[in-house]
Order: C-alpha cells, then sequence, then structure tokens
C-alpha cells in the first residue's frame, strides 16, 4: 500500500466502507496487537456467564452484550481515560470492529460517561471464579506445564491522596457542617454556632505549613475531633426531628463519619489503633496494607493473591482488608487443580508460604517447592538446591516480572474507579487484558507455523 499526504492529495477522501471492505478491513485488523487479544477472547461464553443480553423492550443500547465486555478489555490495552477512549473509538476504525461497532461519519459520540456505567453494570454481574473457568478453558491448549505453579501477592493502590489524620477529620467535619447547612437552609432555621470558620482558617494555615511539630499537629488533631463531636450530635437531632432521610451514598457518607469519630478518638485518647480504619471518607473501605517494602511501607488498595502457570496470570483471592498469604496456599493449590484439570507437581513461591502446615501439606501430596529445607542435609541435597534455584528463577522473574508489566502498560498502576466493585472490575480486565495479548501471541505463532 502506498503511504500518501493527505495535503498533497486531490482526489475524493473516501471513509472507510463497512459494507464493502469488510473483509479487508477485518483482515488488517486480525494483524494487529488488538486483533491478537481479540482472537484469544471467548467472546460468547463471557457474554454467557456475565449473563448479558440484548432487551426486548425500549430504545436498543449502543453497545452490543459482546461490546460492553470488550470496551472493558480496551480500556485496559488503550491505558487511557474514559474521555480519551471514546474519542480513539470515534476515529479509529479496529477499536469500533473489536467492539463490535461502526460509528458512521457525522457527530461523534460524545457520551464518554457510558463506559463508566458499563463498568458499574459488569462490576455488578462479575463472578471472579466462574469468568476465570471460562477463561482457562479458552487458553489452556496454548499452555505448558500446567502442574507446575507459582504465587505471589501485590497491592494494587488506589488512586487517592496520602492519607493522615488530620486531613481525614477536615474532610469528616466539611461535609458534615455543607450538610447542616443544606438543612438548615431548606427548613428556614439558623445555622448552629459551631466555630467552624476558626477551624477552616487553622487548618488552612496548617496545610500550608511545610513541617509542623508534633504538638501542633495534636492540637489540630484536638480541635478537629472536638469539632466533629459537637457537629455530628446537632445533625442527628436535625435528622430525627424532621425525619431527614438519605439516598443510599449520602447515608454510608454519614455512617462513615460516624465511624470515624470514633476511630479517631479512640486512636487519640488511648493511643491504640483501631480495627477496620477508615483512611477515606470518598472510600470507606480501603484499609492500609503494611507490606514492609523499603521504599513505602504501608499502600492503600486491594491486595491480590496471584496464581500464575505459564505465565499466565490468574487471581485466587482479592481482598482490601489485610491478610496474610501465607495461610492461602491450600487454596491456591485447590483452584489450580480444578481450573486446569491437572495435578499440581510443582510450586514455587517466596518463604513466608513456607509455614510448617504448608511443608506438611506439601510433602503429602507429592509437590515439589523452592522452600528451603530444615534439619540435617540428605544425600540428594544438591539436586533439591538445583530444582529449588529453578523454581526461585521462574518465580522471581516471569511472576514478580507480571507484577510490573501489569501495573505500568496495563492500567493498573492506580485504580481510578470509585467504588469498591468497579475496582475489582478494573484489577480482573487489567490482568486478563495482559494474559490475553500474550495467549494471542501463541495462537498468532502456531497458525503461522502451521501455514
Amino acid at each position: 500500500m502506498k503511504i500518501r499526504r493527505l495535503s498533497e492529495f486531490q482526489g475524493r477522501f473516501v471513509y472507510p466502507n463497512f459494507d464493502t471492505d469488510h473483509e479487508l478491513l477485518m483482515e488488517s485488523f486480525l494483524d494487529t496487537r488488538l486483533g491478537v487479544i481479540y482472537q484469544a477472547v471467548p467472546w460468547m461464553e463471557l457474554v454467557s456467564v456475565f449473563g448479558l443480553r440484548e432487551p426486548r423492550k425500549g430504545p436498543r443500547p449502543m453497545f452490543s452484550p459482546r461490546g460492553k465486555i470488550a470496551l472493558m478489555f480496551l480500556k485496559h490495552y488503550a491505558g487511557c481515560s474514559d474521555r480519551k477512549l471514546i474519542e480513539h473509538l470515534n476515529s479509529n476504525v479496529h477499536y469500533q470492529i473489536f467492539c463490535d461497532i461502526v460509528v458512521p461519519v457525522g457527530p461523534p459520540i460524545t457520551n464518554y460517561k457510558i463506559v463508566s456505567d458499563i463498568r458499574c453494570e459488569l462490576a455488578d454481574r462479575l463472578n471472579t471464579g466462574k469468568v476465570q473457568q471460562v477463561l482457562a478453558d479458552k487458553w489452556v491448549p496454548y499452555m505448558s506445564d500446567l502442574g507446575s505453579i507459582c504465587m505471589d501477592a501485590t497491592c494494587y493502590e488506589s488512586d487517592m491522596r496520602h492519607p493522615t489524620d488530620i486531613k481525614l477529620l477536615w474532610e469528616a467535619v466539611e461535609w458534615n457542617h455543607r450538610l447542616l447547612r443544606e438543612h438548615c437552609k431548606v427548613l428556614g432555621l439558623p445555622l448552629p454556632r459551631t466555630k467552624f470558620n476558626k477551624w477552616a482558617g487553622r487548618y488552612s494555615g496548617h496545610s500550608k505549613s511545610r513541617r509542623p511539630s508534633k504538638k501542633q499537629r495534636r492540637g489540630m488533631t484536638r480541635g478537629l475531633l472536638r469539632l466533629l463531636d459537637k457537629l455530628h450530635p446537632i445533625l442527628s437531632e436535625l435528622e430525627k426531628e424532621h425525619a431527614i432521610s438519605y439516598g443510599s451514598d449520602r447515608s454510608k457518607r454519614r455512617r462513615a463519619t460516624a465511624t470515624i469519630l470514633r476511630q479517631q478518638a479512640q486512636q487519640f485518647h488511648k493511643g491504640t489503633k483501631p480495627t477496620g480504619r477508615i483512611v477515606s471518607l470518598d472510600r470507606p473501605y480501603i484499609r492500609p496494607i503494611k507490606r514492609g517494602k523499603e521504599v513505602r511501607a504501608t499502600e492503600f488498595g486491594a491486595k491480590v493473591n496471584k496464581l500464575q502457570v505459564d505465565g499466565i496470570s490468574f487471581i485466587e483471592h482479592l481482598s482490601f482488608d489485610n491478610f496474610n498469604e501465607g495461610t492461602r496456599l491450600k487454596r491456591t493449590v485447590w483452584l489450580a487443580q480444578p481450573l486446569f484439570r491437572t495435578k499440581t507437581k510443582m510450586l514455587g513461591a517466596d518463604a513466608i508460604y513456607a509455614t510448617n502446615a504448608n511443608r506438611n501439606f506439601v510433602t503429602a501430596n507429592g509437590i515439589k517447592t523452592d522452600f528451603k529445607r530444615k534439619g540435617k542435609k540428605t544425600g540428594h541435597h544438591e539436586h533439591f538446591g538445583i530444582l529449588a534455584k529453578m523454581i526461585t528463577k521462574e518465580r522471581a522473574t516471569r511472576l514478580e516480572g507480571s507484577f510490573g508489566t501489569d501495573k505500568e502498560h496495563f492500567l493498573l498502576k492506580k485504580i481510578k474507579a470509585r467504588t469498591e466493585k468497579t475496582e475489582m472490575l478494573w484489577i480482573f480486565f487489567g490482568i486478563h487484558t495482559s494474559n490475553a495479548l500474550k495467549i494471542g501471541q501463541r495462537i498468532q505463532n502456531q497458525t503461522q507455523k502451521a501455514a
């Protein structure tokens, strides 16, 4: 194909016609990286397991059931915002083929919030176990060494400001005061005196200071705690007296501010850290995850225990509460065996998994590991050492390398979804978009060899 400059082009510019050029467009699409992902995804099976179908009544939706799932894969492949994704979809023919949609020449799609609507719809329908089984059934013929597994845990951080007690208390105070002001305006009542403006000025000055002392921090925390403790009963009395009710979002946030008041008071007065500590008013489900890393000791987001076979990763457990991944070894083996329909014979995991209970389990089931051996050296200790080094190399390179690849290239560095369910869906599609690209490349290589 000869490439020409548009500025020197004197003929008539013809936009690709799906009716007449469908085969040519499809052929060029399948040769792209996006076409590789397209061939690796079992579309009809995913539509069935998500329970999506065309509505019988009402207007026809813009995206088909397959197109909705494809849009989530495309989001993580393109690695851009919802607004940019729709802009690319309007102009990119290959993106349109992937999403089972044709955008005609003329007014483009402008409602970028449709991506968020589809994300929320799929998040309510996501069953991680069933969907992963469908994907595994499709991908197993292109995988080898199904009896050798690796496992490790990582944290996918949420896109949020770094939490401090003072920031959190101020957010709760500001939101409660705004709510109180709104109620008083609607009911025609005078606004109660709370010294809010005084503490707003003090917080502004505190937030601008580069390195406030411990005495200043404690003084600010004490003042905000007292102000929040004053606002909360005023609001509760007003709600009870005038029978004020809220929607689901406001009710959750109202309960979150009450929990923040209780937890912060316990931490300030008693010096004990509360369980289930809230670190974000906007996302009260997020908990601090202690990772013990050199750069960042604490992370804020979802912790995922991953299982990997032949470079393809699957989610064994995902939780916003911190958990000890060392207790998940048995469950990981029990997930891997029915998922791939193969008995696990070899297992790679780091030192946190090497508990006595796990050692007894792998020994009883004849599973070889890279755990450091206990007791006296046997006659075959050199062979065990060689095997352990091979397993460790596989885990340290492919599994831990996939963490960085997914975070840097598949939109998992900072999770920008806004609810617990949509964050889980975001992580799920980020991981499996990376998997689909790897499997698609294997399918393409096999096809080329066969030809």
